[in-house]
């Protein structure tokens, strides 16, 4: 199966609520690409958040603000989204000459199941003033691993193994690293640099709670703050930092495109053991390499 023809949602009905601030954005049907490793019965947060972040971006677009650009998205995952279609409603919480704060909520059966915070900045010129900043930085496979693309493909991993789409060969306790290129949110639309950058984060924890098991802990909320957006739709998350207590996991990951560094994500987690992923004897083939 060609992965470009692929998306996680189908557009099933066209927005009929209000233009004010509690604007609807339509109603999405999950395809087979949405449904969850945790759960077939479930939508996976990959899904979800870029489900939101497109009904922000939207909702900003339709305000004429196109001098704004995302800088802090950050997604709530209190309830577990089924498989079954959604609806997502947007509010205005705040718009002046340099931001925009909007509100989204994803529910199902007129339930909220999750819910979305997104910052939108309007950029100006930074200082001249020396400010520290780390001189290492995470980047991208070599390109004769993983050239260039606009077309979705599963993710290449790094840790104790070198870069590769075998995920049995990262099954360990090393340090991770991902790079992906990203999904469309739904069928028949160009996915947006946003929408992929928003999508990927939620992808954080297999670089944060990925180890020697398998991943046992399941997102709780994902904060993904950018600088600027990633050039394009391919996306890179590093593992920086990672503290557990008793069963709560907070986590942060850098995040870079070809270029460099454009931000953060930070996920907070719960031990989810008795029903962990393992990716041992998994082996994901990319119809679109050779």
């Amino acid at each position: 199966m060609d992965l470009s023809s692929l998306s996680f949602f189908t557009l099933v009905e066209p927005p009929d609520g209000p233009d004010g601030p509690h604007a609807a954005d339509g109603a999405l049907a999950p395809t087979d690409l949405a449904r969850s490793s945790w759960s077939r019965e479930q939508l996976h947060g990959v899904a979800v958040s870029g489900a939101l972040a497109r009904t922000a971006e939207r909702t900003v677009a339709a305000l004429g603000r196109d001098d704004l650009r995302p800088a802090r998205h950050t997604v709530d995952l209190f309830r577990p989204a089924r498989f079954e279609p959604c609806t997502l409603t947007a509010e205005v919480v705040r718009e002046s000459p340099r931001i925009c704060l909007v509100d989204v909520a994803l529910s199902q059966h007129g339930e909220r199941v999750a819910r979305a915070s997104v910052l939108f900045l309007k950029a100006t010129e930074s200082t001249d003033a020396a400010i520290w900043e780390p001189g290492d930085r995470p980047g991208p496979p070599p390109v004769d691993v993983a050239p260039p693309t606009d077309r979705p493909a599963v993710p290449f991993l790094r840790s104790d193994a070198a870069w590769s789409q075998d995920f049995r060969q990262h099954q360990n306790a090393g340090r991770k690293m991902s790079w992906n290129a990203a999904v469309p949110v739904v069928a028949g639309e160009r996915l947006t640099p946003f929408e992929a950058a928003a999508a990927t984060a939620d992808g954080a924890s297999l670089v944060l709670n990925w180890g020697s098991a398998g991943v046992q802990h399941i997102n709780t909320d994902v904060t993904l703050a950018l600088a600027r957006l990633p050039r394009g739709t391919e996306v890179g998350l590093a593992a920086l930092d990672r503290v557990e207590v008793e069963g709560i996991a907070v986590g942060t990951a850098a995040v870079f495109d070809r270029e460099g560094p454009i931000g953060e994500v930070v996920v907070t987690s719960l031990v989810n053991a008795r029903r962990s992923i393992s990716f041992d004897r998994e082996e994901y083939r990319d119809p679109n390499r050779a």
